[in-house]
């Protein structure tokens, strides 16, 4: 297995040489970037495991970045910020931010959330091999080959791959209840404590995408349990 290569944005020359150097010493490859352009690169040229971005990379609208990273590419995310307020957090996350860290942060926390986003990915192309080609519910068809999702009007909609994983999790234990901790585990969902809102925010993005069309998403909350899937899934 090849050793993954990580791409670190952040626009600190010095920062930039020490977490790479870090991330060397902890059994990854790693590679800089200190502008978009740099990332845009990169990401073009080179099979990047994963993405560690600074939000202040390109000044007050450097979390923008990430968005156009998503809209670009499905590699792996992790937003870092001096700013760790929830909203902070929450609009990391609706960007398309598969993970939030809040500066500074230790090189040992940030190779944990590496791995786990790697290995949602991973586990991603596994069940993917598992599963039948297609699932459909309440009008809803998900092409799990092709990554893809079509409402009900026959149009795609944009998932990021933290909330494909997630689909993919309750349409894989539809009309069953899924501990909250259960639905983090098998999604990916860096591992943290129960108190963690990750994955609530990563279930209120889904529900909400889901929903488009005046429809409503058949995902359901049971309050201090976990989560459902309670539409019928018809696979093909």
């Amino acid at each position: 297995m090849s050793v993954p290569l990580i791409l670190v944005a952040d626009r600190h020359p010095d920062t930039r040489q020490q977490l790479c150097a870090s991330l060397e010493d902890s059994g990854f490859r790693a590679i800089g970037a200190g502008s978009a352009p740099d990332i845009w690169n990169a990401l073009d040229s080179t099979p990047v495991s994963a993405l560690v971005l600074d939000a202040d990379l390109r000044g007050a609208d450097g979390m923008d970045l990430c968005r156009d990273v998503r809209e670009r590419s499905q590699v792996p995310v992790i937003l870092v910020s001096a700013n760790c307020t929830e909203v902070d957090r929450v609009v990391g996350l609706e960007l398309g931010a598969d993970d939030y860290m809040a500066k500074p942060y230790s090189t040992r926390e940030l190779v944990a959330r590496l791995r786990a986003v790697m290995r949602r990915g991973r586990t991603e192309r596994a069940l993917g091999l598992r599963r039948q080609s297609e699932a459909c519910f309440d009008g809803w068809a998900v092409n799990f080959a092709r990554r893809e999702v079509l409402g009900p009007d026959g149009r795609p909609i944009h998932l990021t791959a933290a909330e494909f994983s997630l689909l993919a999790v309750l349409i894989d234990h539809a009309q069953s209840v899924i501990a909250r901790n259960r639905v983090m585990e098998l999604a990916g969902v860096r591992e943290a404590p129960s108190s963690d809102r990750s994955i609530d925010v990563l279930v209120s993005r889904l529900r909400r995408k889901l929903s488009r069309g005046g429809g409503t998403a058949p995902i359901i909350t049971v309050r201090g349990v976990g989560y459902m899937l309670s539409a019928a899934i018809d696979r093909r």
